[in-house]
């Protein structure tokens, strides 16, 4: 861990615990942390949703900032795992939002001109359903070591799981991921993988 990150930590420690005393002490950590946060949810829910559950989650995290456990959870840990049980209620949207992408790029396809475009949009629509194949406890883990960058050690605290659970997932979504999207293999439904399954 470089000294900024630790610097950064105890800083973020120091003014959420603060912010019970002083409130507007908590502008330090939105700051500090907004960008990534909102990258993140923009990755799982799209921009417009992010918005919203960005500022949710540090609604959620300003709410409840007295009963934050610095022993627990790095700041940055805590403010992740708030955002992803927030993508969890946000589960049946998220589907909704897939499927209308998906629908969509099939639709505008074949009016389209361009190969390479019609190949991405493809792509994309390929990739989105194979995430939502894989379930969400294994999209959480990949979206936060992937998407937000977080440590293994982070995303375990983030979501409340053990390291070894982190890796498990990790390396479980990969792998069905790459038989999702293998472009030379037969199609592979949801139905024939076991996305639970951890090793």
């Amino acid at each position: 861990m470089d000294s900024d990150r630790v610097s950064a930590d105890g800083d973020d420690r120091e003014d959420v615990l603060a912010s019970v005393a002083v409130p507007a002490r908590f502008a330090m950590v939105f700051e500090r942390h907004v960008v990534g946060v909102h990258r993140y949810l923009a990755r799982r829910v799209g921009a417009t949703d992010a918005d919203d559950l960005t500022g949710e989650t540090f609604a959620v995290a300003f709410r409840s900032r007295a009963r934050y456990d610095p022993e627990q959870a790095a700041v940055r840990a805590w403010l992740f795992g708030i955002a992803t049980n927030l993508l969890l209620h946000h589960h049946r949207g998220e589907s909704r939002r897939l499927a209308a992408e998906s629908r969509v790029g099939r639709l505008a396809a074949p009016e389209l001109v361009a190969d390479r475009l019609v190949e991405r949009i493809d792509d994309a629509a390929r990739l989105e359903e194979a995430l939502e194949c894989i379930g969400p406890e294994l999209r959480d883990v990949l979206f936060l070591v992937a998407a937000a960058d977080l440590s293994y050690e982070e995303t375990a605290a983030a979501l409340g799981i053990p390291v070894g659970t982190v890796r498990s997932r990790l390396w479980r979504a990969r792998q069905l991921l790459r038989a999702l999207l293998d472009s030379t293999a037969e199609p592979r439904s949801c139905t024939a993988l076991d996305p639970v399954a951890e090793r």
